[in-house]
């Protein structure tokens, strides 16, 4: 079985996901550049001068970008390379701020028996420079789970118009949603969803304004952990509502079984931080993310002095402006 957190494997908190990241999970401003790996793999276009070079197909991760990407998309799948491939980034389509990926979508799932290796795909990783996270169309990614039941990695980018079916899935092992905004019903269908197998679970909530709906209630089902029992990392992250998240996350029982928790980018405040200490005990955690906040001084090294034993991150103290708090990644 291939390992979706990459060469440097579990556990660590230098690269928990195989080099794609640092530290125990992303950081906001990895979204605004392109990437040079996914999946501890280097990233190589099909068609790029140097692909022909590639001896091992399954060595690289294979970034699809261009605006007729269904035809490449398309190209790909129906060629040699394809049966070896293991991760593929859809770096782009069309016009991703009026068209979501269906076409895409459509190409991948119609010709996944071509595909028997693939065990990671991320759709719509878009620089901010080229596309605005909250502009990026999404649609119904479920059809991409349902086809590849062998994945083991799976992240998407955009909330507009992102819609999930709950399924069972039995392999995958890390599961992120980034958005500006994401949509209540995509929170409530992770958590009905059965992910036996799911160790990594990281939702960028938003804001209202483009599209984030999302309340603590819609994340019960995740809080609950019932769907979850292999979840060790769980991301609730730039939310404006992320001291209601923090007061929920002090009873979840979920928590009771992660390595880390993230509950960064967002609008924490001294209520959420309280709420997380006068909850159950985090003495067990090996890691909690909580930067780009609004934690008082104080506040923060009561935090500190409470986690002894625990990598807390507070980096990011914001400001508030005009009596508004922000989260780290909106439009």
């Amino acid at each position: 079985m291939s390992d979706p957190y990459g060469e440097a494997g579990r556990g660590g908190p230098e690269s928990p996901a195989g080099g794609a990241w640092d530290g125990w999970f992303p950081s906001a401003a990895e979204f605004y550049g392109y990437r040079s790996h996914y999946a501890g793999l280097p990233l190589v276009a099909p068609d790029e001068a140097g692909a022909g070079t590639v001896t091992d197909p399954g060595a690289v991760a294979w970034l699809m970008y261009h605006e007729e990407i269904d035809g490449v998309c398309e190209g790909f799948v129906r060629g040699d390379r394809a049966e070896h491939a293991r991760a593929i980034v859809i770096n782009g389509w069309d016009d991703p701020i009026e068209d979501g990926p269906d076409d895409v979508i459509g190409v991948l799932t119609e010709n996944a028996d071509r595909l028997p290796r693939l065990r990671s795909i991320f759709l719509g990783d878009i620089p901010a420079e080229a596309c605005e996270i909250s502009w990026i169309k999404q649609t119904d990614v479920t059809p991409l789970l349902e086809a590849f039941p062998l994945l083991e990695r799976f992240e998407v980018r955009g909330g507009d118009g992102l819609r999930l079916r709950p399924v069972r899935h039995g392999s995958l092992k890390v599961l992120r949603f980034e958005s500006g905004g994401l949509p209540g019903s995509v929170a409530r269908a992770v958590g009905e969803c059965d992910l036996p197998g799911l160790e990594h679970l990281e939702l960028w909530l938003g804001v209202s304004h483009y599209g984030g709906d999302a309340t603590a209630a819609d994340l019960e089902g995740i809080f609950s952990g019932e769907r979850l029992p292999a979840l060790r990392r769980l991301g609730l992250r730039d939310s404006e509502f992320q001291d209601e998240i923090a007061a929920a996350v002090a009873s979840a029982p979920v928590v009771a079984r992660l390595e880390a928790l993230s509950l960064a980018m967002g609008t924490l405040s001294d209520a959420g931080a309280e709420a997380l200490l006068s909850g159950q005990p985090l003495t067990h955690l090996r890691a909690l993310d909580l930067h780009h906040h609004y934690l008082s001084d104080g506040m923060m090294e009561r935090v500190r002095r409470a986690l002894p034993g625990v990598e807390v991150d507070l980096s990011q103290q914001a400001d508030i402006i005009e009596g508004e708090r922000y989260v780290a990644v909106s439009e």
